[in-house]
């Protein structure tokens, strides 16, 4: 690692030791490669991204995925690791003043000392356009390597100029022997975790904070922090089940309405329900309520999957769908989440069918490809003065005075005659559908009973 005297002169913004009372998340954030948990698709012994930090010859990168899975712990790994000055900004609180300011140091110091700069960017989905657009001579040019980290999908929240520079690595939730190895390491450290107070954990305590964590290691690390303040000292240094249970029950959940994990759970939630997995449903269902989640547009959501995957083949399932809406107005949090898992119960076991959403999607398509053309003469409106000189309404055949009301006429724009958008599915109700379509097309025309009007 070269000189440590040398090296705390060339980092200028390495961030110091954990101080005594940090949280417990942070008093254990990894200083070596070796004690980095998890990401072993990315950090293999032979990757290449290992390669290129046991070398010190880091390209411009960025880091993406859910929290709690190591993008930050791994940059500040970096900065215990390199040579190269570091630097560290956030972009909840930096502008491009602040940018600026750094460029020039950077500049400065690669000039004069031929020392280069590592810049790490915490969540780089903050910064504007206009701070993205700063950074990209500096990239370019080498005068900084950037390390960005964020929970949002870099695609969509990373301009693309700045992407096409950047190597791009996802990180992924822990698995659970990866996230047991960071609590028994937490709870036997001596110098940084809760070692000096001796304390061991109940029963499946390990496999109970590493399922509820849900992949986070940081959630992990405030379960176990959480549980060890409430323990009582009777339990001589056990942590019982029931207090671990507890602290799960206060542990912060990490939801972003606005972020990426909102589109992925509302994905997931759609897709489930399409699937007829309605355990699956509701728990995407809770993961969203729970996060704090608008339950109206939760709601509004299950109002258009009623007739986009199921339709016909389940009428029901509209009505269901908006009385679950009103449910939400009516009733509010945190009852009518009662009234949503039913309507998401009912919704993911109905019969599908998007045989509804096929038949606007192609009608659509052939207005906008053909134009709107006017209807058949026999079809316009011919209640005006002048309609009959144009012929307006001229042979209509008014299907109620025939037997059944099925009357051979035509109802498209000439030259459309032979269209078929709507297909019921051979599912639920549709089948029925399908049958009276199959019934009104080979009866044909039938003799009026009255004059038609």
């Amino acid at each position: 690692m070269g000189d440590p005297n040398l090296f705390n002169l060339q980092n200028q913004d390495v961030p110091e030791a954990p101080r005594e009372g940090a949280p417990l998340a942070h008093r254990m954030r990894p200083s070596t490669l070796e004690e980095f948990a998890g990401q072993e698709e990315i950090l293999a012994p032979g990757s290449a991204l290992r390669r290129a930090i046991e070398a010190d010859r880091l390209p411009s990168m960025i880091f993406f995925g859910p929290p709690g899975t190591g993008k930050t712990s791994l940059a500040m790994v970096i900065a215990a690791q390199t040579k190269a000055n570091f630097r560290q900004v956030s972009a909840v609180s930096s502008g491009v003043a602040d940018l600026r300011k750094v460029f020039a140091e950077a500049e400065d110091e690669l000039k004069y000392r031929g020392q280069p700069t590592i810049l790490f960017v915490d969540e780089i989905h903050r910064f504007s356009k206009a701070q993205q657009d700063a950074l990209l001579p500096v990239v370019e040019s080498g005068v900084v390597t950037l390390i960005g980290a964020t929970t949002e999908n870099p695609y969509f929240e990373v301009i693309g100029p700045l992407l096409s520079r950047c190597e791009l690595y996802e990180f992924h939730h822990l698995e659970q022997p990866e996230l047991m190895r960071v609590v028994k390491h937490a709870l036997e450290d001596g110098n940084r975790g809760l070692g000096a107070a001796s304390l061991e954990l109940d029963g499946e305590g390990f496999e109970t904070i590493a399922r509820a964590s849900g992949g986070d290691a940081r959630a992990a690390l405030i379960i176990l922090e959480t549980a060890a303040e409430l323990a009582p000292e009777s339990h001589k240094g056990i942590i019982p089940m029931e207090v671990i249970e507890e602290a799960i029950h206060r542990k912060p959940v990490f939801y972003q309405k606005g972020g990426d994990l909102h589109y992925d759970a509302i994905s997931a939630f759609i897709k489930s329900m399409r699937g007829s997995d309605p355990d699956a449903a509701i728990y995407w269902l809770a993961v969203m309520l729970t996060g704090g989640e608008d339950p109206k547009f939760i709601a509004r959501r299950m109002v258009i999957f009623a007739s986009e995957d199921i339709g016909n083949a389940d009428p029901q399932a509209l009505q269901v769908a908006t009385s679950v809406s009103r449910a939400v107005e009516f009733v509010g949090l945190p009852e009518c989440q009662i009234n949503m898992s039913q309507g998401v119960a009912y919704l993911a076991l109905a019969p599908k069918s998007n045989a509804s959403y096929r038949a606007i999607g192609s009608a659509m398509k052939d207005v906008k490809e053909e134009g709107t053309r006017r209807p058949p003469k026999h079809l316009r409106d011919a209640h005006y003065p002048g309609a009959k000189k144009l012929e307006h309404g001229t042979g209509y055949q008014y299907p109620h005075n025939f037997s059944g009301a099925v009357v051979e006429q035509d109802y498209l724009p000439p030259g459309m005659e032979k269209r078929e958008y709507y297909s019921p599915s051979e599912r639920g109700f549709e089948k029925e559908l399908r049958r009276r379509i199959k019934e009104l097309k080979a009866s044909g025309g039938n003799s009026p009973e009255a004059p038609g009007e």
